[in-house]
Formats: structure tokens, C-alpha cells, sequence
């Protein structure tokens, strides 16, 4: 009770806050600064939760999961409060939990959040953390939607589950569940399989490590570089970027040619500590960290920008193409105006986003390009800026489907190697 407890101060001075301030929309960059010095974040208190009437058990207990409060409403019915880490916060409320019952019945689960919140994520299920599909929409009951906000962001105040459970762990969360074992997982297998290089550049807030990959030739002097999950429930993106990363290490002619003078250094995960406390949006330190490219606050910007100030000084080489996947509600391109000509390959991208336009029939990109390069607090102005690279934000929409995610991955990636190697011999 003391840590629950403690968890409820915490967030009402963090939403007492929040009241003071304006309620910021991502959109895929921003020219006002940010204070990002580290701030508190309240803790969930990780347990099960038991109701013995009922011979039910939720937890919480794993990396990535979020359950803040759960009470029993009714008979096999409960209520699940789901906080975020601090305030003021992007509206993206993640939640990640386990389930079971010492007998197989359905149950009902309504989901809560914090009054200036909305339900954002619908429902993902596995049986074994692994495996995941969507809960079935007539299992899904909306809660709170203004009937006459026909916006697309326009989202319910709350949901209500009907969920089959038996003695086998029922997984409900936000999105998969790639925590950071699971990453790491992801890029040792495919490190072993291509023979790739991994290392670790620095630590997080919480300590654990920075892992980078490299893909290509190590002694190279012309460099891309990648970055993914700056904010915890965004998987689509990394999705994206596992395609996209999958691509370039792969067997095709133009993947090995591309390889030979270009190297590609990869962090999959710059918030290891935010994805597996399960938060909605920050960092350990209760920060953003692509609000944080101008003051480096945060170990984990500090990082990237460190290394690629020594790659560059002890290779003698540049960086061309910079690209930060992240998910929002639609599938989005944020470069830079075509006016900023002073890259070290002016015109890249724009022919690069024309690129994938021909590559995928049918396909109308949504490019919405940033015309404010300062302050360079977010990833794309600092590449640009600091480095001169032809850089990206390449959003994905929660519920892309899987399969167009890959697809467009894997198209980014050909047509990406394409025009460097015409580019730059």
C-alpha cells in the first residue's frame, strides 16, 4: 500500500501540473524549446492482483507491462486504472497486463485513464507474449466518444473488455509487446545470421545498455544512421524499422553492393528503460527524449550524439541519410523543406519519398514537410543541422496493417540504397 500510495501523490502533483500547462500534439517536430531536465516519475507497484470470489489473478509483473489500479466492480468484472509515468504527456496511454482464472469463464475489463486522457491503442491479446492478434471488435465496448468530434484523433474516454480466460496467462497490452529483451533478442539473431557488428555506445538513466548494430563495411567512410522507439509504445515504427534494417543486411545484389562502401549504424531501442516500465511516452528521467537534441539532458541523446561526432572525427567520414521511426495515428513522412539545400546530398530525401511512391503501387505518401530547423531539439534538425545528413522522422499509424508496415520497410530500404549508390560513388 505505501508504494500505491505513493504512486497516487506523485500523480496528482504531476496532473496538477499538467492543468498549468498547454496539452502539446506531436506532429512529427516542434520549434519551441523544452526544459528537459529529468524529472520525478511515479512508479507502479508491480504484483498480482487476486480476487478470490471471483478465483481471478491480473499482474504486472514483467517488463513492459502497465496496470496502475485494478477494483473489482461487480461479479467477474473489473476496472483497471491506467496512469502515466509523469505530466504533462503525449496522449498515448500504454497498457500491458496478465490475466488468468482457476477456471474457464469470460470477464469483463473496463480500462480507465486520467480525466484529460483518451483511449488511444485497441487491444492486443497473446496467449504466450510472443504471438499477438487484435481483439475481436465486438468484444470491444467504447466508452465516452463525443458523437460529434468526427475527427480522425477523436477517441473514446475509456473502453470495456470482454475477455476469455482460463488457467493459461491471457496477455492483453497496447500494441505487441517487444520489451527490450525481445529487441535485443531480435538483433543478436540477426547479428549472428549476417555476421554483423553490436556494441554498446552508453547507458540509459536506469543503467542498461545502448546497443548498437552495425550493417556494412566497418571500415567505410560514407554512413546512415537509424534510430527507433525514442518513445515506448510507438512498435509500429519499430516494426518499420526492423523491415528496413532486415533489408539492408540481406542477401539481395543490391543489399551486398550497397555494403561494400556504406556502413549503417542501427539503435533499435533509445528508451530501454521507458519500454520496459511500460511508459506512455518518456524516458527515466520523465523526459522526452526527442525534445532533448539541443540540450542533451538525457544519457541516451547524449549518446548518439556522441558517437556520431566520433565516428565522423576518427573515419574521416560523412553522414547522408538520417532516419527516426516512430508510430503516430497515420502513417506520416516529417523531412525537412526542400529549401535546406546545405546537406551533404541535397535532394536525397525529397527523391527518396518520390522513390517509394513508385516502388508501391497505388501508394499516395502522406509528406508533411518542417520548415523550422531551430532549436534542433528533436532528432531530424539535429542530424541535419549537426551533421549535414538528408533526414527523416518516418511515422507509422497504430494500426497499419503488419504486412504494409514490412512492405514499406523494405521499399525505404532498396530505394534508400539505390540513391546512394547513384548518388555518392
Amino acid at each position: 500500500m505505501k508504494n500505491t500510495r505513493l504512486t497516487i501523490i506523485l500523480l496528482i502533483l504531476a496532473l496538477a501540473a499538467f492543468a498549468q500547462e498547454p496539452r502539446p500534439v506531436y506532429q512529427g517536430s516542434t520549434s519551441v524549446a523544452v526544459d528537459t531536465t529529468s524529472r520525478p516519475i511515479a512508479r507502479q507497484d508491480k504484483r498480482e492482483f487476486s480476487f478470490d470470489s471471483d478465483q481471478v489473478t491480473f499482474s504486472n509483473v514483467f517488463d513492459g507491462a502497465r496496470l496502475t489500479e485494478i477494483s473489482r466492480t461487480g461479479e467477474n468484472a473489473f476496472t483497471i486504472t491506467i496512469t502515466p509515468e509523469n505530466a504533462p504527456i503525449n496522449m498515448s496511454p500504454w497498457y500491458a497486463f496478465q490475466v488468468r482464472s482457476k477456471r474457464k469463464k469470460e470477464i469483463l475489463v473496463t480500462l480507465e485513464y486520467p480525466e484529460f486522457a483518451r483511449h488511444r491503442y485497441a487491444p492486443q491479446i497473446s496467449k504466450n507474449g510472443r504471438e499477438w492478434k487484435p481483439l475481436e471488435v465486438a468484444r470491444i465496448e467504447e466508452i465516452g466518444r463525443d458523437p460529434n468530434d468526427k475527427s480522425f484523433e477523436a477517441r473514446p474516454k475509456s473502453i470495456r473488455m470482454r475477455l476469455k480466460v482460463g488457467r493459461t496467462p491471457l496477455w492483453i497490452a497496447a500494441q505487441e509487446l517487444e520489451n527490450s529483451s525481445r529487441v535485443f533478442a531480435w538483433m543478436d539473431g540477426l547479428a549472428k545470421k549476417r555476421k554483423l557488428k553490436i556494441e554498446e555506445i552508453g547507458k540509459s538513466t536506469e543503467g542498461k545498455p545502448l546497443r548498437m548494430m552495425t550493417v556494412g563495411n566497418p571500415a567505410a567512410k560514407k554512413f546512415v544512421m537509424v534510430i527507433s522507439r525514442q518513445h515506448p509504445p510507438e512498435v509500429t515504427g519499430y516494426f518499420a524499422m526492423r523491415a528496413f534494417v532486415e533489408r539492408v543486411a540481406g542477401k539481395s545484389r543490391l543489399a551486398k553492393q550497397f555494403r561494400k562502401d556504406w556502413a549503417m549504424f542501427v539503435v533499435p531501442l533509445m528508451n530501454p528503460d521507458g519500454v520496459d516500465n511500460g511508459h506512455w511516452r518518456h524516458n527515466d528521467g520523465g523526459i522526452d527524449l526527442n525534445r532533448d537534441w539541443a540540450a542533451f539532458n538525457q544519457p541516451e541523446t547524449r549518446a548518439v550524439r556522441d558517437f556520431l561526432a566520433r565516428k565522423e572525427s576518427e573515419a574521416g567520414g560523412k553522414f547522408f541519410f538520417g532516419i527516426d521511426f516512430h508510430s503516430t495515428w497515420d502513417d506520416i513522412y516529417y523531412p525537412m523543406d526542400k529549401k535546406f539545400t546545405e546537406t551533404n546530398a541535397p535532394g536525397l530525401m525529397w527523391n527518396w519519398l518520390d522513390a517509394i511512391k513508385r516502388a508501391i503501387p497505388r501508394y499516395e505518401p502522406n509528406i508533411r514537410p518542417n520548415d523550422k530547423p531551430d532549436p534542433t531539439i528533436v532528432s531530424r534538425n539535429y542530424f541535419m543541422r549537426a551533421h549535414k545528413m538528408e533526414a527523416i522522422v518516418f511515422e507509422i499509424g497504430d494500426n497499419t496493417p503488419r504486412d504494409f508496415i514490412k512492405k514499406k520497410g523494405t521499399a525505404g530500404a532498396d530505394e534508400m540504397m539505390k540513391l546512394l549508390l547513384d548518388l555518392v560513388k
